[in-house]
């Protein structure tokens, strides 16, 4: 999946950073369960109760959401390309193995870039949704705010790890 997505903003979101940290870090902080417990859910809103990452394409991309109420919420998805320190992407368009998804929620496709820039690193996160009802979904719902959220706590995490 290496071909650049076409970003259309009527059906897709995309956030950019600059962390001063190394992508190593940043890499590290997506990609390894214990990092990702830490930031991936607004504090706020929950905690993540379980993650499970298979970093290969066709692999799993499970993270499991207590919310500040109680309920578990399980996320199942697949990666699409695990390029180490560069580019992850992953969809809950389709279960480990390529798998059809069967799912109740609004499906997404994500895809995370880094690039070094200077002692730092660029940072893009794009959210691609199949449709524009759909990213009107994910606004009402609360989700693009989460994500914003999620990303502030992100980016402190990487800066945690210096």
């Amino acid at each position: 999946m290496s071909a650049q997505a076409t970003i259309d903003p009527k059906r897709d979101f995309v956030i950019e950073r600059f962390i001063d940290a190394p992508k190593r870090l940043v890499w590290e902080a997506l990609t390894k369960p214990e990092h990702l417990k830490e930031w991936y859910m607004p504090k706020a809103w929950g905690t993540v109760s379980k993650c499970e990452m298979d970093l290969r394409p066709g692999g799993k991309f499970s993270i499991d959401i207590r919310t500040a109420d109680g309920r578990e919420v399980p996320n199942l998805g697949c990666f699409l390309e695990v390029v180490p320190a560069e580019r992850l992407s992953w969809t809950s368009m389709l279960f480990p193995g390529y798998r059809p998804a069967i799912f109740d929620d609004v499906p997404i496709t994500a895809i995370m870039t880094m690039e070094t820039v200077g002692s730092g690193t660029r940072y893009v996160f794009t959210a691609l949704h199949r449709d524009e009802a759909d990213f009107e979904l994910n606004k009402a719902s609360g989700w693009r705010q989460g994500t914003e959220i999620a990303l502030e706590q992100f980016v402190a995490h990487v800066l945690s790890m210096k």
